[in-house]
C-alpha cells in the first residue's frame, strides 16, 4: 500500500505512478504553463514526473542505454528513446501517437490492473522488455505488439492473436512470449516453426500473470520468465478460484455492471499459484516446492549458466527459503533459509546469483540491513541496504541516514560509494556503464547522467516542467526516539511574526518515506504551507531506512507506535520553534496516511482538531494477505486487528472530520469509508464524506486532483476557524 495521491515520487529512476486511462493526445499547449495555480499544474504534470527520464536500460555492450520519457512536461504519452553513448546523441524510437491510428490507446483488463498496481499515472509505452543485448525491444500498445530495432530505429507490429499483455523477446530477440486472455503463447518473428503458439492455457486459471498481492505488496508485476536459451520458459499458473471475489460498482452510472475483482482480503483465502517449466516444444514440468508451508512465490530469477532461483515465503512472512531448480524434472533444493520472529523485508533485487554462482542476498544483523554473498556480509555494519539494483557489476542502494540515499558498488573486496553527495540517488548499471537520477535539497527537480568507467559522458535530457517555487524546508530529529521531521513555513513568513495553525501531512507507515532530501518532495507540502499553515511531515517507526528494529516497533500494532510518534514529534518541534500554534492542529493524508489521520481525530482529539483522510484503511480485515498479516498475524480474529482498526472507535469522534475515497478504488475499497461512515452515524457523530466517482486509488484525473487540495484547504480552514 503507498500514498499514490499525495507522496511525491523524489526517485527519478523509478517507473513513477496511472489513472489507467489510455488517451494518447499529446497536450498541445507543451510546457505553457504561466499563470496556472499550482493544484492544476501539479495535476497536470503528474506532480512534476511528466517528461522526466526513466525506465532505464543498459547494453551489456557499454553502446546504449533505453529509457522511456515523454515529449513535454504536460505530455502523458510516453515513448522510447536510446542514447547512444558513443555520440551522446538521443533517439527517439517509438512514439505511441504516430504508431496508433486512433488516438486512444485500449487498454486490456490486464495492463489497466497493472498500471494500477504500479501507480502508473502516464499513457503510451509505459513499460518494455528486451532481448540480452538490448538491441530489439517490445511493447504493447492497445492490446498490440510492437517491436522495436533499439540500432536502426525501426519498429514494426508483431501480428499476433489480441488483445495482448506482457510481451517479452527471448534473450537472442528472436520470439516473442505474451499473455492473452490468461493464456501464454509465443510467436516467432520469422513466422517458421512456431509461427504464434499457445503453450499454456486453462478454463480454471490464468497463465503468465502475477496475482493481486504480488503485483501490490511484492512488487513483483511480472508472472513469466524466459530461460537464458531461448527454448523454454517458467511460468505461474494463477488460479483464483478460491480467493473471495468482491465487486466493485459504478453508482454514478448504474446501468454498468460492477467488475469482479479477484481480492485475497486478510485471514482469507489466497490465490493458489504455482510455478512450471514449458518446453517450446510443448512438454510441461511443474516445480515441487512445498507451496503448503511456503505459499509465497516472491521472485524468481533464471541467469545463464545456473539453475533457476526462487524466492518462497510463509503466510506468516516469518521464514523465506531460497530455492534451485532442476529444469530436467522440476526438483527442488533449499539454498538458504532465513528466519525472524517477526517478519523477513522483501527487499528489490535480491536474491540474485554473481557470474560464478555465488547468492547475493540481504541479511539483518546487528540492527542493519546487510549486503551477503553467500554467508558473507560485505557491506558496512552501519550502512542500511535498501536494494540491490545489478549483480554485475553488483550495485545497490543503501544509506546511513535514512532521509537520503546513495548508490553502492562491491568491488569484490571493498563496498565504495559512487555518490557521495548529499541527495536521494537510484539507478541501474550493466558492465562499466552505470545511469544515475538524483534528487537534492540543493537542486530544484532532478538530473540523470551516464557515468563509463567512473566518468560522466552524458547528461539524459529531462523535459519536465520546472519546479514553479523553491519550496523552504528544514529537516530535523525530534524527541527521544530522533523522529525525521521536515518543517514547511509559508514562504513569506517572518519568524516571531505569528502563530501558524499547524497541518500535519503524514505517510506514517512501512515501506514509504515522506521525509526525504529532496526539494522536489516537498511542492505540495509549500503550497499548503502557502495557505497559511506551519507544514509538518515525521517519518515515525515502521517507515524505512532505519534498520529492522524500527520497522518491525509496529508487530501487533498499526495503531499506537505510529500515532504517539506523531504526537511526540509535534510537540518536541513546537517547543523548539514558537512560531508553531499547536492548539490549532490539523491533519490530512492518504492510504495509510489517510488512515492516520482519521486515527489522529479518534483517539487524541486532545492534539488533533480537524482531519481529511483519503482512501482510509478502517478496518484491517478488509485489507490484503500479504500487507496485514505481516503486522497483525495470519489469525484476523486476533484482537490485534480490532485494536488497530477504526469502527470501535467511533462513537470518540469529537472533532471535524472529512473522509474522501475513489469508489473504484480496487485496492482500498470503499467499504472501508462507507462502514466508518455508517459507524459514525451510528454513533451520533457529525462527519463528512467526499465520493469520487470513477476514481481509483491514485485519484490522479486531472480535475479531481486539482479542485480535491482547494477543497480540502477550505475544509480545514473552516474547521480550524481560520479567517
Amino acid at each position: 500500500m503507498t500514498d499514490a495521491a499525495n507522496t511525491p515520487d523524489p526517485n527519478p529512476a523509478t517507473n513513477g505512478a496511472a489513472n489507467g486511462a489510455g488517451h494518447l493526445a499529446a497536450d498541445a499547449s507543451g510546457d505553457a504553463v504561466t499563470n496556472v495555480p499550482f493544484p492544476v499544474l501539479q495535476a497536470r504534470t503528474a506532480r512534476f514526473t511528466l517528461g522526466r527520464p526513466r525506465g532505464f536500460t543498459v547494453a551489456p555492450d557499454g553502446s546504449r542505454v533505453a529509457f522511456l520519457r515523454s515529449q513535454s512536461g504536460t505530455d502523458r504519452v510516453t515513448c522510447l528513446w536510446t542514447l547512444d553513448l558513443e555520440t551522446g546523441a538521443e533517439r527517439l524510437i517509438a512514439s505511441p501517437v504516430e504508431l496508433l491510428s486512433s488516438s486512444d490507446d485500449a487498454l486490456t483488463d490486464s495492463e489497466r490492473a497493472r498500471r494500477e498496481r504500479a501507480r502508473e499515472q502516464a499513457a503510451g509505452i509505459v513499460t518494455y522488455a528486451t532481448d540480452r543485448s538490448v538491441s530489439v525491444a517490445a511493447f504493447a500498445l492497445s492490446g498490440r505488439v510492437f517491436l522495436a530495432d533499439l540500432v536502426s530505429g525501426a519498429v514494426e507490429e508483431v501480428h499476433v492473436r489480441g488483445p495482448v499483455f506482457d510481451p517479452r523477446p527471448d534473450p537472442a530477440g528472436q520470439r516473442i512470449a505474451y499473455v492473452r486472455s490468461g493464456t501464454l503463447r509465443v510467436v516467432d518473428r520469422d513466422e517458421g516453426l512456431l509461427a504464434d503458439t499457445e503453450l499454456a492455457s486453462d478454463d480454471d486459471a490464468s497463465w503468465g500473470v502475477a496475482e493481486f498481492v504480488a503485483a501490490e505488496e511484492m512488487n513483483r508485476q511480472r508472472g513469466y520468465w524466459w530461460a537464458p536459451d531461448g527454448n523454454a520458459l517458467l511460468a505461474c499458473r494463477v488460479d483464483e478460484n478460491a480467493v473471495s471475489h468482491w465487486h466493485i460498482g459504478d453508482p454514478a452510472n448504474p446501468e454498468r455492471p460492477p467488475t469482479a475483482i479477484a481480492y485475497p482480503a486478510a485471514g482469507t483465502t489466497n490465490a493458489d499459484v504455482s510455478l512450471w517449466l514449458l518446453s517450446l516444444k510443448g512438454a510441461r514440468t511443474k516445480v515441487r516446492w512445498n507451496s503448503t508451508d511456503f505459499p509465497y512465490l516472491v521472485s524468481v530469477t533464471w541467469r545463464a549458466k545456473h539453475k533457476p532461483l526462487l524466492q518462497v515465503a510463509s503466510r506468516d512472512q516469518r521464514t523465506m527459503r531460497y530455492i534451485d531448480v532442476e529444469v530436467s524434472d522440476g526438483s527442488v533444493s533449499v539454498v538458504r533459509e532465513d528466519h525472524d520472529e517477526h517478519w523477513l523485508e522483501v527487499v528489490g533485487g535480491v536474491p540474485d546469483r554473481l557470474p560464478d554462482g555465488r547468492l547475493v542476498r540481504t541479511v539483518d544483523v546487528d540492527d542493519t540491513r546487510r549486503l551477503a554473498i553467500d554467508d558473507e556480509c560485505v557491506s558496512p555494519v552501519d550502512l542500511q541496504v535498501r536494494a540491490v539494483l545489478s549483480a554485475n557489476p553488483l550495485v545497490f542502494a543503501a544509506s546511513t541516514e535514512p532521509t537520503e540515499q546513495q548508490l553502492w558498488m562491491w568491488t569484490g573486496t571493498e563496498c565504495i560509494c559512487l555518490t557521495p553527495a548529499a541527495g536521494v540517488h537510484n539507478g541501474v548499471a550493466a558492465g562499466n556503464v552505470f545511469v544515475v537520477s538524483s534528487t537534492s535539497l540543493d537542486a530544484d527537480g532532478s538530473r540523470t547522467v551516464v557515468l563509463k568507467d567512473g566518468e560522466e559522458v552524458a547528461e539524459i535530457k529531462s523535459y519536465a516542467t520546472p519546479m514553479p517555487f523553491t519550496p523552504t524546508v528544514s529537516i530535523s530529529r525530534q524527541g527521544e526516539r530522533e523522529l525525521r521531521t521536515a518543517l514547511v513555513l509559508p514562504r513569506d513568513h517572518v519568524a516571531g511574526s505569528r502563530r501558524l495553525p499547524v497541518l500535519m501531512d503524514p505517510y506514517g507507515g512501512p515501506h514509504a518515506q515522506r521525509v526525504v532530501s529532496s526539494r522536489a518532495a516537498y511542492l505540495n507540502a509549500q503550497w499548503l504551507a502557502d495557505q497559511g499553515f506551519a507544514v509538518v511531515i515525521i517519518d515515525g517507526r515502521g517507515t524505512p531506512g532505519r534498520g529492522p528494529s524500527w520497522e518491525r516497533e509496529i508487530a501487533g500494532d498499526l495503531a499506537t507506535p505510529v500515532l504517539d510518534d506523531q504526537v511526540d514529534a509535534l510537540q518536541a518541534l513546537a517547543d523548539s520553534n514558537r512560531d508553531l500554534d499547536i492548539t490549532r492542529v490539523a491533519i490530512r493524508g492518504w492510504s495509510f496516511g489517510g488512515y492516520l489521520a482519521a486515527l489522529a481525530v479518534l483517539r487524541r482529539p486532545d492534539v488533533f482538531h480537524a482531519a481529511v483522510a483519503g482512501a482510509p484503511v478502517t478496518d484491517w480485515r478488509l485489507y490484503d494477505t500479504f500487507y496485514t498479516e505481516r503486522y497483525l498475524g495470519i489469525d484476523a480474529s486476533s484482537p490485534a486487528y480490532d485494536h488497530s482498526s477504526l469502527i470501535d472507535d467511533a462513537e470518540s469522534l469529537s472533532r471535524p472530520l472529512l473522509i474522501v475515497h475513489g469508489l473504484a478504488d480496487d485496492n482500498v475499497v470503499a467499504a472501508h469509508t462507507l462502514r466508518l461512515s455508517s459507524a459514525l452515524l451510528a454513533a451520533g457523530r457529525p462527519h463528512s464524506v467526499l465520493p469520487l466517482s470513477g476514481v481509483t486509488h491514485m485519484a490522479s484525473q486531472e480535475t479531481v486532483a486539482a479542485n480535491l487540495l482547494a477543497l480540502e484547504v477550505a475544509f480545514l480552514r473552516s474547521a480550524l476557524s481560520l479567517s
